[in-house]
């Protein structure tokens, strides 16, 4: 018997169940895949992300792999240039973007070290109930036996396709159609660092340095384009990069050498999903999902599978009654998201800037103080209200020395 049996072993997964270790927990950790194995993934971690990874004392082996440290953000947005970075946070000055073969059996090895039990190459078929409640898994390792496996509470890290969601029919809400599809691959030949870049025509490109001194290089374009897109991926690519950059699209075709193939990713709308009930829990990509366009994917993961290792083993030694502290994780989780999920769907849509937006980010533009706080914004380490409170907007505007009359105060406007 099992405190917590874990469904998923990645970047939500695994961390929740070394800490639940690290604090005495028996944990299981299941997972269809072997170790070191690759996701579909931005490879991005924010700063948020690596003061986790930092204080779990994981970062270092991050480093160690040779990921690459990215310490200059160019970013764009139909026109308007932030170019700076973050204030260093606890030492944390540089952002990275490892492989996922390297980061996830990073995770997988640190679940392993606290005490958890990792058994890989297990596909969970389905659940055991008793009396309404979840109280365990089925499944097989391989082509093996069926097996089963009984803990006080189940927890689904297994994606967007959760099976632990779909047999617990967790509903959805706050629902937000997908606005785009994203392909990207690894190439070498190219120095530019990171670029995050948003054109005129409905369409984004991305750049970060990755392991095996390669980077990665992605696309977004409105599904509208999809269509055409994949009738001929390559040329598709190369367009994106020439008509939001044409110097840099110029730079890839002459210098750049793909070393992989390309890997499609068509999202699934944003969402969440109540994320627990009796004897269940979801975390991760299962419980919540955003548009890949804000990087945001990884860093949630771990800043939400802190928060419900914590109130989980508040339920398990007694401090509170465990539905009430899986509730209390549901309700902090959405109120903690709620800012990046807006931003991430409003510029997901790769349209024109709403007018708050345009007005406040073009003052930010102007000046590389404002510059270096909302990229420590998008990085989660600066509060909303440095920037956004109405004397912060003051100062801003009186920096960026804005009229009067182009002066917006008002998100909603």
């Amino acid at each position: 018997m099992y405190d917590v049996i874990v469904v998923g072993a990645r970047c939500a997964g695994s961390p929740l169940a070394m800490l639940l270790a690290r604090q005495g927990h028996r944990v299981l950790v299941v997972d269809r895949a072997s170790f070191p194995s690759d996701a579909v993934s931005t490879h991005y971690i924010h700063q948020a992300g690596l003061l986790r990874l930092q204080d779990w004392g994981l970062l270092d082996e991050v480093i160690a792999a040779k990921t690459p440290a990215l310490r200059k953000m160019h970013y764009s947005y139909r026109g308007i240039d932030l170019n700076g970075f973050a204030e260093p946070v606890s030492g944390i000055d540089a952002v990275y973007c490892p492989r996922r073969t390297v980061l996830d059996e990073i995770l997988v090895n640190a679940a392993r070290r606290a005490g958890a039990e990792v058994i890989e190459g297990f596909t969970v078929s389905d659940l055991v109930f008793s009396e309404g409640r979840v109280t365990g898994i089925r499944g097989r390792e391989g082509d093996g036996t069926e097996q089963e496996f009984r803990a006080s509470v189940v927890v689904g890290a297994d994606g967007f396709h959760s099976t632990v969601a779909k047999k617990v029919s967790a509903e959805l809400y706050n629902v937000r159609p997908a606005a785009g599809f994203i392909y990207y691959s690894y190439y070498s030949g190219l120095d530019w660092g990171l670029h995050h870049k948003t054109g005129f025509n409905e369409q984004w490109f991305g750049t970060w340095p990755t392991n095996d001194d390669v980077s990665m290089l992605a696309v977004i374009c409105t599904r509208r384009q999809l269509k055409e897109f994949r009738q001929d991926v390559e040329t598709r690519f190369q367009a994106v990069f020439d008509d939001v950059s044409p110097e840099m699209g110029a730079q890839l075709r002459d210098q750049g050498r793909r070393e992989e193939d390309f890997k499609p990713m068509r999202s699934p709308d944003n969402y969440y999903r109540r994320s627990y009930g009796p004897g269940w829990a979801l975390v991760g990509d299962a419980g919540y999902h955003k548009d890949p366009y804000t990087g945001w994917g990884i860093t949630d993961a771990f800043l939400h599978g802190e928060l419900l290792a914590d109130r989980l083993h508040q339920g398990l030694t007694g401090e509170r009654p465990m539905d009430e502290a899986l509730a209390d994780y549901n309700k902090a989780r959405d109120e903690e998201s709620a800012g990046v999920y807006d931003f991430t769907t409003t510029l997901g849509e790769l349209t024109e800037l709403p007018p708050f937006f345009e007005a406040t980010m073009s003052a930010m533009s102007t000046t590389q103080e404002w510059t270096d706080k909302m990229l420590g914004l998008i990085g989660g380490v600066v509060e909303d209200h440095e920037i956004y409170s109405p004397d912060a907007l003051e100062r801003l505007y009186n920096d960026a020395d804005v009229p009067e009359d182009k002066r917006i105060y008002d998100p909603t406007a």
